[in-house]
């Protein structure tokens, strides 16, 4: 590896490079001119570790229009709403089940690894496919629903439940 005095770069040509991590978070943050908070510390840290996904308005007025107290699913409309977000950069399936989770978790769980071991015997190997993703989410949202009801614990509460039963069953580390 050679240090920056071996290439020797011109001033102009160190200059002219453009900076492009995370651009709309970088001039956000950037231009902060009020006192630090959690939600800015959160913000730079998302930012540090290249886990900042920021959504359209679309995207958005989609999400807000999931029903906090409904106590069934609509398969067509959480499928457009997941497929806005599984093309927004940064959120792939377990990210986009936990936004929906905290949204409504009477209807949505989050698809993580401990969880799906727990349902199908085997690790979570996510679809390449978007669409085959959101028939991946949903065919596990109906089989944890029957989880849920052979071991009779409640649905909105079922991805923590099993996550912590996992942690105990199969005490190896689980890599994201």
């Amino acid at each position: 590896m050679k240090k920056i005095q071996e290439h020797n770069p011109s001033t102009d040509e160190l200059l002219n490079l453009e900076y492009k991590f995370q651009p709309l978070l970088t001039e956000k943050l950037d231009n902060v001119k009020t006192d630090f908070n959690q939600e800015l510390i959160n913000e730079i840290v998302l930012w540090k570790t290249n886990r900042y996904a920021e959504l359209n308005n679309e995207t958005l007025n989609l999400i807000n229009k999931i029903d906090r107290k409904s106590k069934f699913i609509d398969s067509a409309l959480t499928g457009e709403i997941l497929m806005y977000l599984l093309e927004t950069k940064g959120i792939r399936l377990p990210m986009a089940s936990t936004i929906l989770r905290f949204r409504n978790p009477k209807i949505y769980q989050i698809i993580d690894q401990r969880v799906y071991r727990l349902i199908y015997g085997t690790e979570l190997k996510l679809k390449t496919n978007l669409n085959n993703n959101i028939i991946q989410y949903l065919d596990y949202l109906s089989d944890l629903r029957n989880v849920c009801d052979l071991y009779q614990i409640p649905f909105s509460e079922s991805d923590r439940i099993l996550y912590e039963y996992d942690k105990i069953m199969n005490l190896e580390k689980i890599k994201y």
